[in-house]
C-alpha cells in the first residue's frame, strides 16, 4: 500500500487538506483511498443493530453489504491500535488505489507530513520530531524539513506521488 501521513495538531487542517488533495487527485484520475487513524475510542458501528450485536456476540469479523456500501467491522486488542500490521491488513481492500492518504498516525514509520498553522501551535511537530518529511504551510516558519505551499495543491500532490514511488 502506498500511504502518506498527514499529521498534525487539532484544527491545523488536516481533514481539509485529505479532501483537498483527493479531489485533485482524483480529477487527475488518479485512485485515491483514505483512512482516518484516531487514538480517540469511537464506535463506528450502531449499538443496538444488528451488525453491532454479532460483533459484541464475539465474531470476528463483520461485514454489512448494502447496496451503496460495504463496510467490514474488525475489533482489534488495545495492544494493537498502532502496530503497522493493521495497515498491512487493509491493504487488500487498498489494493487498486494509486495513493492512500491517512489522517494521523505520528508513531508510523511510512512518509509523514504535518499540516502546520501559525494560529493553532507555536511550533510545528516536525521541529522535535524527525520523522516528519515536510511541513505544509503558508505561514513563516523556520525548520530543517522542507515547508511546502499549502496553497498549492498540485505542488503537494506532485511531491506525495514522487514519495510514495521512491518507497
Amino acid at each position: 500500500m502506498k500511504r502518506v501521513h498527514i499529521v498534525g495538531r487539532k484544527n491545523s487542517g488536516k481533514t481539509t487538506l485529505v479532501v483537498d488533495l483527493v479531489q485533485h487527485l482524483t480529477a487527475s484520475g488518479y485512485r485515491v483511498g483514505t483512512i482516518k487513524h484516531t487514538h480517540h475510542h469511537h464506535e463506528l458501528d450502531t449499538p443496538g443493530k444488528d451488525s453491532h450485536r454479532h460483533r459484541r456476540a464475539g465474531a470476528a469479523v463483520v461485514g454489512i453489504l448494502s447496496p451503496g456500501m460495504t463496510a467490514v467491522f474488525q475489533p482489534t486488542d488495545d495492544d494493537a491500535h498502532d502496530g503497522s500490521d493493521r495497515y498491512e491488513k487493509l491493504a487488500p481492500m487498498f489494493a487498486d488505489c494509486d495513493l492512500v492518504l491517512v489522517e494521523g498516525n505520528l508513531q508510523t514509520t511510512a512518509f509523514k507530513v504535518e499540516v502546520w498553522r501559525a494560529a493553532i501551535t507555536e511550533a510545528p511537530i516536525a521541529s522535535t520530531d524527525a520523522s516528519i518529511s515536510a511541513v505544509i504551510t503558508d505561514d513563516p516558519v523556520e525548520l530543517t524539513v522542507p515547508a511546502w505551499s499549502r496553497s498549492d495543491v498540485s505542488r503537494i500532490a506532485k511531491l506525495l506521488l514522487e514519495a510514495v514511488a521512491r518507497d
